[in-house]
């Protein structure tokens, strides 16, 4: 059975540097046998993915933009754990989309996210979600995205 690390090697993915966090709170907590990860922007080296789904970005752009949340909250889980292996399920993700009134596939955009999990961890990888629509996200980003994830001690 192949490592989530060469999961995201197959799939093309370098893990980037983790985000500091850009106010008074930290990135990441383990309590116990859970890791919490805070929310993570659709955001890039080369900078964030800013938008409005529904108005400036449309469905594909945004399922890409939580797919780069979700590769911001494994740099995380790296972060934390030295091994993604210690990662024994992928528990809960919470979804925030910067939409239009209008715009209603916001579970379709956090599927960019919840796909890119499977893929990475299998069948661990499948997880409770909460998905909602925001008029504006911090940093004017067009996705966050949490998590909390069950870890090996």
């Amino acid at each position: 059975m192949s490592t989530p690390e060469t999961r995201l090697s197959e799939l093309g993915i370098t893990l980037p540097e983790p985000m500091k966090a850009v106010a008074n709170y930290v990135p990441f907590v383990i309590s116990g046998n859970q890791l919490f990860v805070s929310g993570q922007v659709s955001a890039t080296a080369e900078g964030r993915i800013s938008g409005r789904l529904g108005e400036t970005m449309d469905l594909p752009a945004g399922q890409n933009a939580a797919r780069q949340c979700g590769i911001n909250l494994i740099a995380q889980c790296k972060a934390a754990l030295g091994e993604l292996s210690r990662v024994k399920r992928v528990v809960k993700l919470g979804g925030f989309v910067n939409s239009h009134p209008l715009f209603t596939d916001i579970p379709q955009v956090i599927n960019g996210c919840s796909d890119l999990m499977v893929e990475v961890f299998g069948e661990k990888g499948r997880h409770a979600r909460s998905a909602v629509a925001c008029p504006t996200l911090p940093l004017g980003v067009a996705v966050e995205i949490d998590g909390i994830f069950e870890i090996e001690v």
